[in-house]
């Protein structure tokens, strides 16, 4: 298995730490104790280092399970602290609460907008949206018009401005921010994109929003291993 090529632990170690720090929403240091308790002594940047290799191909190898999602689409951003700075998490969810697609920026205008949603529609090229529900940022309108034009989206699709039908994903991202607070913030564009993509995808298993054969821990266990080419 070539992304576990010359690793001194073994890869059941760090499949258990990938799992439990996108899980669990803990700090480095704590999973490192927790795991000095089990008799494995690994320091803290080692785990991070698996974490930003880990989860991005995670996310890569996952999609053939995502399954279904339904036509109504809730598209909005937060905010989430980079080196210091303010950036923005785009973020857009079916009206039953499965992820669709998540997309961080350093901008909050049409062109992110745009980048957002181009790559939600290519995640779900097979479920395309009949509505998307937004906001009220003047940048929606613009980036959907955009797509529409260049044949990225149907010209039937209803773009709708309620803050209530988006209820569902504003609650989504507090419960997302909790998880990121163990963190202390992010130091860079690309890390935090890595570890936030570890985080949305454990919490897409959890919630059994993709195709797994059992939907308790032990199918969360089974499914990212086979993922990873560890297990049948």
């Amino acid at each position: 298995m070539s992304l576990f090529k010359r690793r001194r632990f073994a890869v059941e170690i760090i499949l258990l730490c990938v799992r439990w720090y996108c899980k669990y929403g803990i700090s480095y240091r704590d999973l490192a104790e927790m795991m000095q308790e089990r008799g494995v002594s690994v320091s803290p940047s080692t785990i991070f280092r698996w974490i930003q290799r880990s989860a991005p191909e995670i996310e890569k190898r996952i999609r053939p399970y995502l399954g279904p999602r339904s036509d109504f689409w809730r598209v909005d951003e937060t905010y989430i602290r980079v080196g210091g700075k303010w950036k923005y998490l785009f973020r857009a969810v079916d009206k039953h609460g499965r992820l669709i697609a998540f997309r961080l920026s350093d901008r909050r205008n049409a062109n992110a907008a745009y980048r957002f949603l181009r790559k939600a529609l290519k995640a779900m090229s097979h479920y395309p949206p009949s509505s998307i529900t937004t906001d009220k940022l003047a940048s929606y309108p613009r980036a959907i018009l955009r797509l529409q034009n260049e044949g990225l989206l149907s010209k039937d699709v209803v773009h709708r401005t309620s803050k209530y039908l988006n209820n569902i994903l504003e609650a989504d991202h507090g419960a997302l921010k909790r998880m990121i607070r163990p963190t202390r913030g992010f130091q860079t564009m690309k890390t935090a994109a890595a570890t936030l993509t570890g985080f949305e995808i454990m919490r897409m298993i959890r919630r059994g929003h993709c195709i797994q054969r059992e939907r308790r821990a032990t199918g969360e266990i089974r499914l990212v291993n086979q993922l990873l080419g560890l297990a049948a």
